[in-house]
């Protein structure tokens, strides 16, 4: 990614937060970068380069700041439109993609050679996939050990790190010191049970209220809450099943509280949060595109930092997208409440919340389940058990394998799917940006001309053209002005062959 030294200079002589997430500084001087709101002293020109990634600084032998704390910026997309490649790895990566694997089966699983890959991660990044992994393992201990009171051990586990003498050793390496030293607490054991709340940050505005209201009209009963301006849900990894709650902090930061009984899966449960809340999007970036469309500046100005809420488990959105077709969002809600009640995994104690009662059913459970009793057609109910086993056949069907018009394809030969379910699933799980449910008939409403006629899907979808690579946006624009006027967008979409 290419930074103009003179621009990213002004920024951190201003301290100016809209590049916060954006760049890192790095001081020769001092061997340490820094983010550009980092309320040190400004160095001299001629002592400073600029980095786009923390990976990248941290790769270039630089350590963290640990008084404005790199590990707490926005992680912003900023490899959006460069490489869709990097993109889709990056996501795999934050999975835990690199934690049992190696870089040669993550490029496989893009599509790429290993060397192409590395090539592309330093060309965009200016770290390799390994560096790029071992900065995000650095920075979440560093960042639990300054918010939590866990224990060295449990931080180095937590962390991802796969013992503690190498969690100890890469902090002497990086900072001089044993990770002990950074904290400036005395660290007390915490009960079986009790939360590990971080907070994360992300690039305002954020439309909160808009994003509850999307997550609470699609909230799975004993799965899902929102109530007191706070979302909570029931969380299942690798077997084990927990909770979080997520609520906002001041105007650029959420708390995530995380109850879970594996410290291990900490990484990925931080990366899905991420993406439920889209929190590396840039809604100033993306509100300049969309805005050049005078309907969509409007909407764009009424809500400018509305977000593309992302899904928890792929397997769960597929259900949910199969569960509401020609059926309204109420009564697929209900469903899947129903759904989850007869075959979910009860939560035990003492995980178990008021309100959080079930794990949503994994696709292995459901393959092979008996789903007559669901009040839906029988062609549905069909469609469901093969989507389950689709998914329990192949875990890594719903991941970010392949660019957006090939994974829609892959998604429209499994039973149930079809265009639109196929880019609501690329929209909201593989995290695309430019998916787009052009056949949406609320789409089509939202830009009804003053005689009542809707553009065709066709016509929809040149006009889109202009909107690219962030018409996903626009989509929850068009969907939220429909709410905003009283007209709630219910969708009634053609049953999928």
């Amino acid at each position: 990614m290419d930074l103009d030294p003179d621009a990213c200079y002004r920024a951190i002589q201003t301290r100016d937060a809209r590049f916060d997430g954006r760049l890192f500084v790095a001081v020769r001087t001092t061997g340490i970068y820094c983010r550009p709101v980092c309320p040190a002293r400004t160095p001299k020109r001629e002592n400073v380069t600029f980095h786009a990634t923390a990976a990248s600084a941290q790769e270039a032998g630089y350590r963290a700041c640990l008084r404005c704390r790199p590990e707490t910026s926005p992680q912003l997309g900023a490899w959006n439109g460069a490489s869709n490649t990097v993109s889709r790895a990056l996501a795999l990566i934050e999975a835990g993609a690199l934690d049992e694997d190696d870089v040669e089966t993550l490029a496989e699983r893009v599509g790429v050679g290993g060397r192409q890959l590395r090539r592309l991660f330093l060309q965009h990044l200016g770290a390799t996939p390994v560096g790029v992994a071992q900065t995000r393992r650095v920075l979440l201990a560093k960042q639990l050990i300054h918010e939590t009171d866990l224990p060295m051990a449990e931080v180095a586990l937590a962390a991802g790190f796969g013992s503690v003498r190498r969690f100890n050793e890469t902090f002497q390496q990086l900072y001089d010191r044993p990770p002990a030293a950074l904290r400036r607490r005395k660290a007390l054991p915490a009960p079986a049970g009790e939360a590990i709340s971080l907070t994360l940050r992300y690039r305002p505005p954020y439309d909160w209220d808009g994003m509850l209201a999307f997550l609470a009209m699609r909230a799975i009963p004993g799965v899902e809450a929102v109530e007191n301006n706070v979302y909570r849900r029931v969380i299942a990894l690798d077997g084990a099943a927990g909770t979080i709650a997520v609520a906002p902090i001041g105007g650029d930061r959420l708390s995530v509280a995380v109850r879970f009984p594996r410290p291990s899966a900490l990484p990925r449960i931080l990366a899905r949060v991420r993406g439920v809340f889209d929190l590396s999007a840039d809604p100033v970036g993306i509100g300049e595109v969309l805005s050049r469309d005078p309907d969509l500046a409007r909407m764009v100005a009424l809500r400018p930092g509305l977000r593309v809420p992302g899904a928890w488990d792929g397997f769960e959105l597929a259900v949910r997208a199969i569960l509401g077709q020609q059926i309204t969002v109420v009564q697929a809600r209900k469903l899947a409440g129903d759904l989850t009640a007869a075959h979910g995994q009860p939560l035990p104690e003492p995980w178990a919340e008021p309100g959080l009662t079930h794990a949503f059913p994994s696709a292995q459970r459901l393959a092979g389940a008996d789903l007559s009793g669901l009040k839906m057609p029988g062609a549905r109910i069909r469609c469901l058990s093969a989507m389950a086993g689709a998914i329990a056949a192949d875990p890594n069907l719903l991941s970010p394998t392949a660019g957006l018009t090939e994974m829609v394809a892959r998604l429209r030969a499994l039973p149930g799917i079809g265009e639109w379910t196929a880019q609501y699933i690329a929209m909201r799980q593989l995290r695309e940006p430019d998916a787009f449910p052009a056949a949406d008939v609320a789409l089509m409403r939202a830009l009804a001309d003053a005689d009542g006629v809707r553009p065709t899907a066709d016509q929809l979808l040149a006009r889109a053209e202009a909107w690219r690579p962030w018409r996903a946006y626009a989509a929850l624009h068009l969907w939220a002005s429909l709410a905003d006027a009283g007209a709630p967008p219910v969708r009634k979409v053609k049953r999928a062959a």
